[in-house]
């Protein structure tokens, strides 16, 4: 008994050793970015709060746009202007293209087979072109075009049978159903849950799961010596969650495999092709890792982002009618928007650019990893430093935005930025090399969902919200949602 106290007294007190000499930046070079003052053990962790991209954002007024923290044993580096995330994302992009990995990745090994958190190298650059020139490739988003619109008639469909029972409709789990099945039939030629009801729900559920447990703040990230411990039980979480996931794609595999290639030529069947003739480079474990992740990514980013656009359009009114007007004219009240129309309907492509301003999907971005010091602007950057580029703080940016923090879509009318990576004002979506890869398919999708919502019926709000004002708060975590979901009762037009 004895020994087993000292062994533990021994274990404590070399974690506090390493936990102090880490926090204080012992061994760590001088020329730091500036940061605010760090307490023992915990650093700067205190200082972060339920809504880290906006304690940022005011920590980064003091210390400026490149800002050093320490989280728990995690040297942190905080960009926080389009400058600095230019040099981190373009000019010294490569220096910056590893993955800082959560622990919760780590489940079932996901981390070490998936594009999101590969490093770069053979295997990410394969999976990377499967994805640009199988899926989210000019020809192939183009070959799916007509599977987009029944997806999008889907949603409509569903609200118009909403609206005959007076009832409302969740927009953002709406979205996320549509966004769901858009990707599974992408994948898998066909629907995961059924479009008109709720259904579905311990799939729909799994994804969710996945993305909140992901996000849910781990001690293990701040301090990796806890790793074999996982004392919140978030990795084995997300092991069960994953487990059910890839079930799921194996049943769908194996059917496939007895039933020969599709008909529609979907992904599933270019992977398996694919593994045929490079059975070296990307195997079946690949494969599923890179489903999980297009449907962990692909969709609460998308019905985000609608709901997102919606909330703002409903308190807003004369975005509401401006928009109204400019479909009517464009393809005329009561249709479907297309993706040919959008080019015609550039006030909803305004508002699309605004949400994402005010709302990125990721607003942290997805956090890089320094593998070997570099200097930036002057700062040295450790080694296994993790770097985290605030969007959400460069979409808001006073010194880049005039009204910054107000919803204005006519900003960008005759403004030719853009959010594809070459401005650095606007980079919900990231830049360079480890920018979001599906991004083209997302820019497609969302201003038909919105366009055709907004075409084919009215909305309204709970008349007590109506009187009170749309609850605008949000919910941090991997990705930026409503912290209340929102609610809205569609009223068919009058042709």
């Amino acid at each position: 008994m004895e020994l087993i106290l000292i062994v533990v007294l021994l274990l404590l007190s070399h974690i506090l050793i390493r936990a102090t000499f880490a926090v204080f930046g012992i061994g760590e070079p001088k020329n730091l970015p500036p940061g605010p003052t760090r307490l023992p053990i915990i650093g700067n962790l205190h200082l972060l709060g339920n809504k880290p991209n906006r304690s940022l954002v005011k920590l980064a007024e003091t210390h400026g746009p490149i800002m050093s923290l320490k989280l728990g044993h995690i040297t942190t580096i905080v960009i926080s202007s389009s400058t600095a995330a230019k040099e981190v994302l373009q000019k010294q992009d490569l220096a910056f293209s590893a993955r800082h990995i959560p622990d919760a990745v780590t489940a079932r090994n996901h981390a070490q087979h998936a594009v999101v958190w590969l490093p770069v190298g053979t295997e990410w650059r394969i999976i990377r072109r499967i994805l640009n020139t199988n899926i989210f490739s000019n020809n192939s988003l183009e070959a799916k075009q007509h599977l987009r619109s029944q997806k999008v008639e889907e949603l409509i469909a569903y609200c118009r049978k909403t609206s005959l029972s007076n009832d409302y409709v969740d927009i953002g789990r709406a979205a996320f159903r549509t966004s769901l099945n858009l990707l599974s039939n992408t994948i898998f030629s066909k629907d995961l849950v059924d479009p008109n009801e709720d259904s579905g729900k311990e799939f729909k559920d799994v994804i969710k799961n996945i993305a909140e447990d992901v996000a849910k703040p781990n001690v293990v990230d701040f301090f990796p010596v806890l790793k074999k411990i996982d004392p919140q039980g978030i990795r084995r979480k997300v092991d069960r969650h994953f487990g059910k996931v890839l079930e799921i794609f194996d049943e769908l595999i194996q059917e496939r495999l007895r039933n020969g290639t599709s008909n529609e030529g979907d992904v599933l069947d270019v992977c398996l092709k694919f593994i045929q003739q490079n059975t070296n480079d990307f195997n079946q474990t690949h494969m599923k890792s890179l489903f999980l992740d297009l449907f962990a990514a692909g969709t609460d980013t998308t019905s985000n982002t609608l709901e997102w656009a919606m909330a703002e359009i409903l308190s807003n009114l004369h975005t509401m009618i401006k928009a109204k007007e400019e479909l009517n004219e464009v393809i005329g009240k009561g249709k479907i928007v297309k993706e040919e129309d959008v080019l015609r309907l550039p006030y909803l492509s305004c508002i699309v650019k605004e949400t994402l301003r005010l709302h990125p999907p990721v607003p942290l971005l997805i956090s890089r990893k320094v593998i070997k010091q570099v200097n930036l602007n002057g700062y040295t950057i450790p080694e296994n430093s993790q770097v985290l580029v605030n969007a959400w703080a460069i979409g808001r940016d006073p010194t880049v935005w005039s009204d910054s923090l107000k919803f204005k879509p006519e900003r960008f009318l005759d403004s030719e930025l853009d959010f594809r990576g070459g401005d650095f004002n606007l980079i919900p979506f990231g830049a360079g090399r480890r920018m979001c890869p599906g991004l083209p398919l997302a820019i497609r999708m969302i201003p038909m969902m919105l366009g055709s919502l907004l075409n084919n019926f009215d909305w309204k709000l709970d008349p007590k919200i109506q009187q009170e004002g749309l609850d605008m708060s949000e919910k941090f975590g991997i990705t930026l949602s409503m912290a209340n979901p929102l609610c809205v009762a569609p009223v068919p037009l009058n042709n």
